[in-house]
């Protein structure tokens, strides 16, 4: 995607010592992680990995960045590339329960789990439901409000420190509707945060009013609420800034190569790859929905399911100025150069499968009656990525059953905005020896 196979650098090689499961940190260990690895691998090129590689670099840490495809490959490249934290929740809701099994199964439904004998899946599909209540949605929230409060400031480190691509200023984000009484709920979910101490400026919108804001809106939008203190990004284009200010600040960057496996052999830190085996002081695995396939030996038990997100952009005569969000059929529309970027759907599936062309139908049909003077037929770009979902929506971030590996992952939606202050909670975690506070709730071993 980026152009950048010139710049890539290579593992150097070392030998393949055994391996020890049991991950007991020996006196030479204790005193390594007492000064801080020298060397770290990190595994996935999102912007989960590329910003936990750009703080690690920060605290003078060499880092190698390894993809198995190209930067941005994942989730990372055709998302919304919202910074929302006004909006950034937790998945398992109340809400989703409600659309009922008719629904889920439904391919066109917002929301859509095929018929799967997959026991993985189920496993995950049980925990989800579990934390579909109020009360845990209330005690995730409670988790992610002291995120959402730094998340914009770990944007603004970036840019300082050399990241040029912007971050756009959202000011209004619009949330729309065809009534006043289907904001009710978001309304309620504002209030909540400001009782959390999340606190959100908004004003109410009637459908005029939003149009005056957005006239690419029809007049079946009735209500709107216009979000305050929000921002977006151009995805492919900030994460090849990211990419490129990593390398900037001297730290590899490999793409196209696949790691298989992880081990920890009480010295160090094993990764074998396509390119061969390599030694590392300590790994950051930060592979999206494919995260189970590495941090399962060390420990890491909780489901990992891809929910995978399709987009697309269409020309439009009126782009807004900022994010549009249509919540109830769970579409978001964003301005990216000269086109709009649509996206929506979460369809819980196979990471690899290929892109259902009925998803995006189904996309297109459900935006539609809201948008004027826009050619839906006239699609580039049609992707589909997988968002990595925990069941109770707490991502996964720190060390796990080994001192020298750390998982960075299970971010759902929201891998774009908390990205970058991940990663810089997990530098000072592996920088530190000890994981930050902030950390104790997605530990990835819970």
């Amino acid at each position: 995607m980026t152009g950048q196979d010139d710049a890539k650098r290579h593992f150097p090689e070392n030998s393949a010592p055994g391996r020890d499961d049991r991950f007991r940190p020996s006196a030479g260990d204790v005193a390594r992680q007492r000064r801080g690895p020298q060397r770290v691998a990190v595994v996935g090129a999102g912007m989960v990995g590329l910003s936990t590689a750009w703080f690690l670099r920060e605290r003078g840490v060499d880092v190698e960045v390894v993809e198995r495809e190209h930067v941005a490959a994942g989730s990372s490249w055709g998302n919304a590339g919202w910074l929302a934290p006004a909006l950034t929740t937790p998945l398992p809701e109340p809400a989703v329960l409600r659309y009922g099994l008719r629904a889920v199964l439904d391919p066109g439904s917002p929301v859509y789990v095929p018929i799967s004998l997959r026991a993985n899946l189920w496993r995950f599909l049980v925990g989800f439901a579990r934390h579909c209540t109020t009360r845990r949605w209330r005690s995730a929230m409670g988790t992610f409000q002291g995120v959402n409060r730094q998340a914009l400031d770990a944007f603004d480190e970036l840019t300082a420190g050399g990241v040029t691509a912007p971050t756009h200023v959202a000011d209004p984000f619009l949330v729309c509707f065809t009534d006043s009484s289907e904001r009710e709920h978001l309304l309620e979910e504002l209030a909540e945060l400001e009782r959390l101490g999340q606190k959100t400026g908004f004003d109410l919108l009637t459908g005029e009013r939003a149009r005056e804001h957005a006239p690419i809106l029809t007049e079946h939008v009735g209500a709107a609420v216009a979000l305050h203190g929000q921002r977006f990004i151009h995805p492919p284009q900030y994460l090849t800034a990211l990419a490129e200010s990593v390398r900037e600040r001297g730290g590899g960057l490999t793409e196209g190569r696949k790691v298989h496996d992880v081990r920890d052999d009480g010295r160090g830190v094993l990764v074998r790859s396509d390119g061969g085996e390599h030694r590392y002081d300590a790994v950051v695995l930060a592979t999206g929905a494919w995260l189970p396939e590495l941090a399962r030996p060390f420990g890491v038990r909780v489901p990992v399911q891809a929910g995978r997100g399709y987009s697309f952009t269409v020309p439009a005569r009126h782009l807004p100025d900022g994010p549009i969000y249509l919540p109830v059929q769970r579409v978001a529309c964003t301005p990216l150069g000269d086109r709009l970027r649509i996206a929506g759907m979460m369809e819980f599936r196979d990471a690899d499968e290929p892109l259902d062309h009925r998803r995006v139908r189904a996309i297109v049909n459900a935006v539609r009656p809201f948008l004027r003077d826009v050619d839906l037929d006239d699609r580039h770009d049609e992707w589909v990525g997988s968002r990595p979902c925990t069941p109770d929506g707490l991502p996964l971030v720190g060390p796990t059953s080994s001192p020298r590996v750390f998982a960075a992952g299970g971010h759902g939606m929201w891998g774009i905005v908390l990205g970058p202050l991940t990663g810089r909670l997990l530098a000072d975690a592996v920088v530190g020896g000890e994981a930050p506070s902030g950390l104790h709730p997605f530990r990835p071993v819970r």
